[in-house]
């Protein structure tokens, strides 16, 4: 049979060398926050990839100074002006773009530079491996702002670095950085700074040189023992942000943070 290009559409940030696919996560909002747009070019681009037998290793990197940001805040006010059920259905592109990474076929690496905060930890987290330079400072600042971790991430986190660091990171919203992520089990490589683009490449192509069948239905596999409750665990997690989010005490949480003093919470 005779092999059949796969064109890449042009919309898509995506660039493809050797069987080593770059994926360049790019927001027009300021430090790299995470926009309705942003998420739905992100889920594209991941079930691009899995339907493509030419790509054997990926790479998702940021800005060559952020990862991301998180999700910006004005999507907040945008579900606010939303019926119940629009709102149900708009906070589903996190979750679903977090799936179409974890469901790609083939090895998975995030290189991340600076702040890696909120939803761009939970799409990180939905790679198999992450590089960190000295720079990084990974977060999940939403149950201190006054919100529920969603976007089927906690499993995902539990299964790496165990149950009570994750109550730190999640819980908490501890600030993580290079040297404690590769410690914990957050990251697997840690580089100087500037570096994990290159880094994360070369450890692609030594996965892309791997035998591509067995590497897909082992990390299949693999994902498959590591995760099998995580659907029973998530699968209520929007409904949990949607409750949080209607709370007095996320809006004291950003008002908070927006004034830069501590927030006084009153459960409402």
């Amino acid at each position: 049979m005779t092999h059949t290009p796969h064109p890449t559409p042009t919309t898509l940030p995506l660039t493809v060398e050797a069987g080593v696919a770059t994926v360049t996560l790019a927001s027009k909002a300021p430090q790299q926050a995470l926009l309705f747009e942003t998420l739905q070019t992100m889920l594209e681009v991941a079930q691009h990839i899995r339907g493509r037998t030419d790509i054997h290793a990926v790479v998702l990197t940021g800005s060559p100074t952020r990862f991301s940001a998180g999700v910006d805040l004005s999507l907040l006010a945008a579900l606010d002006q939303a019926s119940l059920l629009e709102r149900r259905q708009l906070v589903r592109l996190g979750p679903d773009m977090c799936d179409a990474w974890a469901a790609i076929e083939v090895p998975t690496i995030a290189a991340i530079e600076g702040p890696c905060v909120g939803g761009g930890l939970a799409l990180a987290l939905s790679c198999d491996f992450r590089v960190v330079s000295d720079s990084a400072q990974l977060r999940l600042p939403e149950v201190p702002l006054g919100m529920s971790m969603s976007w089927h991430s906690l499993p995902k986190l539990v299964a790496l670095v165990g149950p009570a660091k994750a109550k730190r990171v999640a819980l908490a919203g501890e600030l993580v950085d290079a040297a404690t992520a590769l410690a914990w089990g957050l990251a697997e490589r840690q580089v100087a700074a500037g570096q994990s683009l290159s880094n994360a490449l070369a450890w692609a192509h030594d996965l892309a040189a791997l035998p591509p069948i067995a590497v897909r239905m082992t990390k299949e596999t693999i994902n498959a023992l590591a995760h099998a409750l995580a659907p029973l665990a998530t699968h209520m997690d929007r409904d949990q942000f949607l409750l949080s989010q209607s709370s007095e005490d996320l809006a004291e949480g950003i008002q908070a943070w927006l004034q830069k003093r501590p927030p006084h919470f009153q459960g409402r």
